[in-house]
């Protein structure tokens, strides 16, 4: 129930950022809009999710996941809803920037979710459950986005779909507690829960502590590193469709739909990898590793996809690497609930999401300029994203040689 609670809040999510993307060539038709300044409106919501990520870990960390998911998808829902109301390039990045600042608390607190209720030989399964709600929104926005704005206009869109976030807020406020606290769970569930690790004091640490350990720093390079690839794809690829297969709002569904159906695969597949390693009697630190390196090897053929000559190829190519990243992804979040206990796992994904949310804004502008100035070459921007998860890894191998749960003392 609790895993599915997350699922859905990461569907509402990305359906909420995917309408952008889907509308790019609409919106650019009506307002005008070159590459570059579509690239600038898309740093808006890099640039909230930037500075309100690591005070959505620690606000986390404090106040608990229950008042926080409810305050976070309060926010983002309305900021989405408030799209409808734009009339232009300032009205849309500002509408943008507030979608941002209220999506930056969904991961660290789904994280944070994940450690406490469930062992870590289940975390990574957990989380790619719950993350494959993010390739189920962009297939619900796909489905429903082109559907909308045909028969009420893109306004009706963001309407729509805004308000799904607070109808998801009911069933959160009803259901969810603490596992210790909640009326339904029995006492052998919440001492499987519990078998994960010493029961802990409950003490703030600072970042400048966290920021010590190579496991902080390895999970703050990935997420620098891959997030901004993943972030390509969501708001670019619509965009590359349309220039280059000629695919418009009536046909832009079903690409989408396969690219993250795929996606989804992915997504589990990279938990399930995980979980399949360590009941073979591998240890989590070969475990994760190796699942990490099968997902980066399968981002690699991305390189090519400009170059074929159809759509259809190119969408199987796109949908590994989507399936790739979202494997990836499974797991490298999972990296923070295997090293630290579970009372710093907001703040660890709060700091990597900055990065990452840096990483995506230095990407946005960047892709919107080269665009305009290349005469849309996509090539290299694919090139790029095939072989970053391949850095990633090397450089988290050598920051963290073994993963292992931190022992975080009072005096320490």
């Amino acid at each position: 129930m609790i895993c599915g609670l997350l699922f859905f809040a990461t569907t509402v999510n990305y359906v909420d950022r995917q309408v952008l993307s889907i509308l790019k060539p609409t919106l650019q038709t009506e307002f005008g809009w070159n590459e570059k300044e579509y690239g600038l409106i898309v740093f808006g919501f890099q640039l909230a999710y930037a500075l309100v990520m690591p005070i959505a870990g620690r606000i986390i960390d404090r106040i608990g996941t229950r008042l926080g998911y409810t305050i976070a998808v309060a926010v983002w829902s309305l900021a989405s809803v408030s799209h409808a109301l734009a009339s232009g390039f300032w009205s849309f990045s500002l509408a943008r920037f507030g979608l941002g600042a209220g999506e930056a608390a969904n991961f660290p607190t789904a994280i944070r979710t994940v450690a406490d209720w469930f062992p870590q030989k289940e975390r990574s399964f957990a989380t790619g459950i719950f993350n494959s709600g993010s390739n189920v929104g962009v297939i619900v926005a796909a489905i429903t986005v082109p559907l909308l704005t045909l028969h009420y206009g893109w306004r009706a869109a963001f309407i729509v779909t805004g308000g799904l976030g607070f109808l998801w807020v009911i069933p959160w406020l009803l259901w969810f507690r603490k596992p210790a606290e909640h009326p339904w769970i029995s006492k052998s569930e919440l001492a499987l829960i519990q078998s994960g690790g010493p029961t802990e004091a409950v003490t703030k640490i600072p970042t400048k502590q966290i920021l010590r350990f190579g496991a902080a720093r390895a999970f703050i390079v990935g997420k620098f590193l891959t997030d901004p690839v993943w972030w390509f794809y969501l708001t670019w690829i619509p965009g590359f469709f349309n220039t280059v297969y000629h695919v418009n709002l009536t046909n832009i569904g079903l690409p989408l739909i396969v690219i993250y159906l795929m996606a989804d695969v992915g997504s589990v597949g990279g938990g399930w990898l995980f979980a399949g390693m360590v009941s073979r009697g591998w240890t989590p630190n070969r475990s994760r590793k190796m699942a990490m390196l099968i997902c980066a090897v399968m981002a690699v053929p991305v390189m090519y996809v400009y170059y074929v000559k159809t759509i259809w190829p190119a969408v199987i190519l796109i949908g590994l690497a989507a399936a790739a990243h979202q494997g990836w992804s499974a797991n490298l979040f999972t990296m923070a609930s295997d090293a630290f206990p579970r009372r710093a796992v907001g703040s660890v994904v709060g700091i990597g999401g900055l990065a990452g949310a840096i990483g995506g804004m230095i990407l946005q502008p960047a892709v919107g300029a080269w665009l305009d100035f290349s005469g849309k070459s996509y090539g290299p921007i694919f090139v790029i994203a095939g072989i970053m998860y391949l850095i990633a890894l090397l450089l988290i191998q050598w920051l963290v040689p073994k993963l292992e749960l931190l022992n975080l003392g009072e005096n320490e």
